[in-house]
């Protein structure tokens, strides 16, 4: 149930953020209290400048990556996916419903706050490759 309600409470708090692109004092605190300390780390990867988005040119593919202290951590929003431990663990077993890199993706998306890299199409596989060997030394 706790992933369910972090769930519910962060998309709540993303509609307000996309649509003022700052964060309140009480959205500061609502995602303090929900999420606590992922929440503090979160906000760091964001404010670090740590999220960055990969788009491809000319197919326009789109990955998200989150550089975390040990690792750059491949992200796929939309399925709501990170390649990191915590992600296997907790938020597969639904103990919680997001590990901190990707609360990091949606809270930099949604205020439009994180480095944008354009690479050619041809670079998606290679880089493709060196994430997902990260993800295996996690």
């Amino acid at each position: 149930m706790a992933s369910l309600q972090e769930h519910l409470s962060l998309g709540q708090i993303l509609r307000d953020l996309r649509s003022s692109r700052e964060i309140s004092r009480q959205n500061w605190q609502r995602l303090r209290s929900t999420f606590g300390d992922r929440f503090d780390k979160a906000w760091r990867l964001v404010t670090e400048n740590r999220i960055k988005k990969y788009i491809f040119k000319p197919s326009n593919r789109t990955l998200w990556i989150a550089i975390g202290q040990n690792a750059e951590y491949l992200i796929y929003s939309n399925a709501g996916y990170c390649s990191c431990s915590d992600f296997y663990f907790r938020v597969l077993d639904h103990e919680k419903a997001y590990c901190y890199h990707l609360l990091a993706q949606k809270i930099a998306e949604a205020l439009n706050h994180y480095d944008l890299v354009e690479e050619e199409d041809e670079a998606y596989a290679p880089l493709l490759d060196i994430w997902k060997e990260y993800s295996v030394a996690d």
